[in-house]
């Protein structure tokens, strides 16, 4: 049994996990899918500590961070390396100290003190909503907007040194991140190139809605094969 902790994305909470949660605890594992808190001033600091409450005193924990939820899952593997036994970014990556999620690009709406969500219509985006029909208008009654001020705090980190490290592309194919990782692209700049994996998950940036059962087939497996 692994204990995993899923960390969502900008404008979700832990719902979003539930179709991949409900078949983690089918194969036997011990999940935890977190709500961020998505309040106005609600920081990247907040966020990484409420990832390092979930663990608690818990150890060999797998973070699971999607999109946005790739922060806050760096920034507690940095402060509490000896209790995460292995990361898993989906869609996303270990970004370098210094750097925010605004740093990346983006939604470039803001109202006030927050970034409104999307319309996860595949029509406006075939590429990141790919997988999404029929399901925009379930999300989108779900979703919230998501604290500017978590988006642009640069994260700080004390070692560039990571657990071991699970790549999961679904927009990009697992070719192109292997090139853009050599080429040193600032979405895999943080990476600790000594211990990590890439794999494929041909979809849309949301998995865990157009994928479910793969990708919680795919998350089992990363946990149960030892790293080559």
């Amino acid at each position: 049994m692994t204990k995993f902790i899923l960390v969502p994305g900008m404008w979700l909470g832990g719902w979003a996990w539930d179709a991949v949660s409900a078949r983690l605890r089918a194969a036997g594992h011990d999940v935890t899918a977190l709500d961020l808190d998505m309040t106005a001033g609600a920081t990247l600091d907040t966020h990484i500590g409420q990832v390092t409450s979930a663990v608690a005193g818990a150890e060999d924990v797998v973070l699971v961070g999607h999109s946005y939820g790739g922060l806050p899952v760096r920034g507690a593997a940095d402060r509490i390396p000896g209790q995460v036994a292995r990361v898993i970014y989906v869609d996303s990556g270990p970004l370098p100290d210094g750097v925010s999620q605004a740093d990346m690009g983006g939604p470039a709406t803001v109202d006030g003190e927050f970034i409104p969500p999307p319309s996860f219509d595949p029509a406006d985006d075939p590429v990141q909503f790919a997988g999404l029909d029929g399901l925009t208008d379930s999300i989108l009654a779900r979703a919230v907007p998501h604290p500017l001020a978590s988006a642009r705090q640069p994260l700080r980190l004390d070692s560039a040194s990571q657990p071991p490290t699970d790549l999961l592309c679904t927009t990009f194919a697992a070719e192109v991140v292997h090139q853009m990782i050599d080429a040193g692209h600032p979405f895999f700049s943080g990476l600790d190139r000594r211990d990590y994996r890439v794999h494929e998950l041909p979809t849309g940036h949301w998995a865990m809605f157009s994928r479910p059962d793969d990708l919680a087939a795919l998350l089992s497996s990363l946990v149960t094969v030892p790293a080559s």
